[in-house]
């Protein structure tokens, strides 16, 4: 009996029965491309996660009904015309052929949504109320369009089930229509449709009762709930108890997939996808809350990223299925894995929001740290073969994560590798991120990959400065220069860095250099690395100001991961400071003196404090391959047609001698941590 059995239990929703208690809950992937069309890419994507083991796949976060519900920002999936369902078909035989279950989402968005683009429709919701993430003016939805809406959530349904998918997800939750009617915050009515609590729930219901009659009693309606607003003026747990008992009573439900937290706020959006600041399954007893009322089967997904969390909660019987959706975009084969006894080889999901944090930029969703995930449709591989080719000697000079990733995969396909890294621990930035308040899991990335590489047999040589008469000695047939970069503190001579006046983010979080009491922080790049450090010398207590010469700190940082920062950034009051430039820095006694000019008007402000820090990016650490670049037989170049394309580099089916050289991440310019590992895998996985 192995200890995970329990997640391997067969469990029925209405008449389907899933395969395991594990499933993939709906979120917007971004991919639904041709007016919403489910092609090739999304289908491959749905088909990896089922091949991989998982049970249930629930497509599809914010699939449209209606035509006036915009879906071209986020590329969501559209039913609200017939052209879906032979689409539907190929993902339906996809999925069911590795045997999981396939189920989509739907829902009006009603005022959750952007006005300004596709067809240019006015928004509705029940009272006209604006939507403050989209910034989002409606119109008061009236009676004729709410029958029309309710007609075409019929339609979407019959649909999907033409299609040959499993089922539809009623998306009641998020602030989409259906719970827009639900909530009192802006559901202001006072006809059949509001006022009274089975007025606010009409909507809701006869949106169920019409999607009921049109699909039968066999196929699968489920329904998405939150288990709290955490609104002091919306719909409390006990409202949500009273909600779903009232829903399950009617019988026309199969099951309740139950989440976490409203997120029509900045600040309420961080709480639905919890990120690594976050304690695992912190919402699970929200699910558990609607669990006891409700007769039917229940789903929680809010980070639940590992094996073991999954058995204790299907075990005490909190909830019914797991979702484990992130975790499934980080390692789509995570159930095989657990059935092979092979849970030390799962690419866990470390919370980084990579992924979300795109699709609420209207970007495809990636993961951070597998780049393979959504890209299966061009070839890009999860599971790694052996070479027939020749074993070549592979050299990879250092160890951060695309570095590590290039070892990997170099491994993987039968190479003799070998990876040198000039400091005492492999991790390169990662390690210096993860060195930030609530920022450690972070370290998961290098983690996995130093595990892979101990399995893979690996020589791996830290605390080695590489030269280019090392790499020679070594006689590679294929060097990887990974070396990454420096903080670019000395851009401007007036900042001082060459005095010493400034210090960089580096300096402060790898505990370089002591935090001063009183510390600003220019911080150009507004990502993590700056918000990092005034966190991290806020909690050290230092009085600390953030200036950023953009439009607001940490712009650059996606919508489910910045509100996490300012929430501790205003409690330990770091002062926050947009649109001024730093001149330049002076000491003036004691005190170093930083001079900063407002872009706008030309205004000069001085600040007297004991510490600067410069946040500017990186430099790359290009001297090593310089030295090389002359004597490799493809001068260091790429094939760039051929690395876009997903295509073998042509070098590697040339006779000559001489080594390869390549190189990747921030030693070529300053990218992220995805940019170095999907540079990794497409050069690595045909050598």
């Amino acid at each position: 009996m192995s200890q995970f059995d329990v997640l391997f239990q067969p469990l029925n929703i209405n008449k389907l029965t899933i395969r395991n208690r594990v499933v993939s809950t709906a979120h917007a992937e971004v991919y639904a491309t041709d007016g919403g069309m489910t092609t090739d890419r999304y289908v491959k994507y749905y088909e990896e996660k089922a091949k991989g083991g998982c049970g249930l796949c629930i497509c599809g976060g914010s699939s449209v009904v209606s035509i006036d519900s915009p879906q071209s920002w986020w590329s969501s999936v559209n039913l609200s015309t017939d052209r879906i369902i032979p689409h539907f078909q190929n993902l339906a035989d996809a999925v069911h052929k590795h045997g999981g279950k396939i189920m989509i989402q739907i829902s009006h968005m009603g005022r959750r949504s952007r006005w300004d683009g596709e067809n240019w429709p006015n928004l509705m919701s029940p009272s006209g109320i604006r939507e403050p993430v989209h910034r989002a003016t409606c119109k008061t939805i009236e009676v004729e369009e709410i029958w029309r809406v309710i007609g075409d959530f019929a339609q979407a349904a019959r649909r999907a089930k033409e299609g040959g998918l499993d089922g539809v997800e009623l998306s009641a939750v998020h602030q989409h229509m259906i719970d827009q009617f639900w909530s009192p915050r802006v559901n202001k009515r006072t006809d059949e449709w509001g006022g009274s609590f089975e007025g606010r729930m009409k909507f809701g219901l006869e949106v169920a009762k019409a999607v009921r009659a049109e699909v039968g009693p066999d196929f699968v309606v489920g329904m998405r709930i939150t288990g709290d607003e955490f609104h002091p003026d919306g719909l409390n747990h006990d409202d949500m108890k009273q909600i779903a008992k009232y829903y399950d009573d009617t019988g026309l439900i199969d099951y309740f997939g139950v989440v976490g937290s409203g997120c029509d706020t900045h600040n309420t959006l961080a709480n639905v996808i919890p990120n690594m600041s976050y304690p695992p399954e912190p919402f699970l007893h929200l699910a558990a809350g609607i669990k006891e009322v409700v007769s039917v089967p229940v789903i929680h997904a809010q980070n639940i990223k590992d094996p073991n969390q999954a058995k204790r909660i299907i075990e005490a019987g909190y909830v019914d299925f797991v979702g484990m959706t992130r975790a499934h975009i980080a390692d789509p084969h995570l159930i095989t894995k657990i059935k092979n006894d092979q849970v030390d080889q799962i690419r866990q999901c470390v919370g980084a929001n990579y992924c979300i944090d795109r699709q609420y930029q209207g970007l495809d969703v990636l993961c951070i740290q597998n780049a393979a995930t959504s890209r299966e449709y061009m070839g890009l591989p999860h599971i790694i073969e052996k070479t027939e080719g020749p074993i070549r000697n592979v050299v990879v000079v250092g160890g951060g994560p695309g570095g590590l990733e290039a070892a990997r995969v170099a491994a993987e396909r039968g190479h003799k590798v070998t990876l040198l890294e000039r400091n005492d621990e492999l991790g390169g930035q990662i390690t210096i991120a993860a060195k930030a308040p609530q920022r450690d899991q972070i370290a998961g990335i290098t983690r996995w990959l130093v595990m892979e590489l101990d399995r893979l047999g690996v020589e791996v040589r830290t605390g080695v400065n590489a030269d280019a008469q090392m790499i020679r000695d070594l006689k590679p047939d294929v060097c990887v220069m990974a070396t990454g970069g420096r903080p670019y503190i000395d851009q401007s001579p007036a900042w001082g860095a060459e005095e010493g006046l400034v210090v960089s983010s580096w300096d402060i979080l790898n505990g370089k250099v002591e935090p001063g009491k009183n510390v600003l922080i220019y911080d150009t790049i507004c990502e993590f690395s700056g918000l990092s450090a005034a966190d991290y010398l806020a909690s050290k207590g230092s009085l600390v100001e953030i200036v950023t010469d953009d439009i607001k700190a940490g712009v650059g940082i996606g919508g489910t991961t910045f509100p996490t920062y300012y929430r501790s950034l205003y409690e330990k009051e770091v002062v926050m400071t947009s649109d001024f430039l730093l001149e330049k820095v002076y000491r003036e006694g004691d005190n170093l003196v930083a001079v900063l000019e407002n872009e706008y008007t030309g205004q000069h402000e001085e600040r007297v404090v004991d510490q600067v820090v410069v946040e500017n990016g990186i430099r790359p650490n290009e001297e090593l391959y310089y030295a090389l670049k002359e004597e490799s037989r493809n001068k260091g170049q790429l094939d760039v047609e051929a690395l876009f394309d997903i295509k073998p580099q042509p070098i590697l089916s040339e006779s000559g001698d001489g080594m390869i050289l390549w190189r990747l991440g921030d030693c070529v310019s300053q990218r992220n941590t995805h940019a170095a590992m999907y540079d990794a895998l497409r050069l690595c996985k045909d050598l």
